[in-house]
């Protein structure tokens, strides 16, 4: 255990070398990979905002069923009994029409006056469907919705199908152009890592042909240049996270409006813990794949 602490720690040493010998080319790779990183999780930040709006939509999601007019009271029970058994509904609840218009007075605030020259309650009883854990979709809600339209007594339905349907074609659009930017992107960083870490096996081949002389391994002539990739990935993936935050504080509150639109309301968040470790993580791929092509590419000293 020793001995590897004591190789690793001069496989790290060696890199660090590395690094400090060309500071101005590893600076490059480090901006581009954290250019890179910043662009793509800018979109993954918007789409992991998105798609959270779907849950909470979807926790809250229902189907209103509009009775017919004149349904007895035992007649309406009857039909949110019946509603209530089937596939995909968790629960049901039975609006009277004077719960309704309550309801729209409380809605319309001051337009309420208008109300008060109605001569009688021009709102239906309803249903309020509460879909299951498993239905809580596009698919399931139509479901559902097909169902309770067929049921006795049930005049119209109301669901949110066509919302959900265009948020999702939404987040699939936003989500495709992240990831038709992150490959382009990636590759881009991945041709500037190689290139720096090539121009370092140049300047050191001296060194790596006396280590090929002494019997040292491919592996071991290899390591500090995939490790030298890999803190370069890592520090350009950390720079993107301090930008992303930094962008998310500072111009928040004047894109608040926009973002209440395309959010549906709901406050933006940042990425949590595991989502961060995750984007530096990028960063270190990039560069050891950067370091990798590079190796590959060069011919054994």
């Amino acid at each position: 255990m020793r001995r590897l602490a004591a190789r690793m720690a001069t496989l790290l040493r060696s890199a660090l070398r590395g690094i400090a010998a060309s500071p101005l080319t590893s600076a490059v790779a480090v901006v581009t990979i954290a250019v890179t990183l910043v662009l793509v999780g800018a979109f993954a930040l918007l789409v992991a905002n998105m798609e959270s709006v779907l849950r909470q939509f979807g926790d809250a999601l229902r189907v209103t069923a509009f009775l017919q007019d004149g349904l007895a009271p035992d007649a309406q029970r009857a039909v949110a009994t019946e509603a209530g058994q089937l596939a995909g509904v968790e629960g049901v609840r039975l609006v009277s029409p004077e719960e309704a218009l309550e309801r729209f007075r409380r809605g319309v605030g001051r337009g309420a006056a208008l109300l008060e020259g109605l001569s009688e309650n021009p709102l239906p009883a309803s249903l309020e469907i509460t879909l299951a854990q498993g239905s809580r979709s596009a698919e399931g809600l139509a479901r559902v919705a097909e169902a309770v339209a067929r049921l006795h007594g049930v005049a119209d339905v109301g669901s949110g199908r066509d919302w959900i349907e265009g948020y999702l074609r939404g987040v699939a659009l936003v989500r495709g152009l992240g990831i038709g930017l992150a490959v382009i992107l990636a590759l881009a960083a991945l041709l500037i890592v190689a290139s720096t870490i090539r121009l370092a096996v140049l300047s050191r081949r001296d060194e790596l042909e006396i280590l090929s002389l002494v019997g040292a391994s491919r592996a071991f002539v290899a390591a500090p240049f995939l490790i030298e990739g890999v803190l370069q990935g890592v520090v350009g993936g950390a720079v993107a996270l301090g930008v992303l935050y930094a962008i998310f504080r500072l111009v928040l509150p004047g894109l608040e409006f926009g973002l209440e639109l395309v959010l549906g309301g709901v406050a933006p968040r940042f990425f949590d813990l595991r989502e961060g470790v995750l984007l530096v993580a990028a960063g270190g791929c990039l560069g050891s794949f950067g370091a990798g092509v590079a190796i590959a590419s060069e011919p054994r000293p």
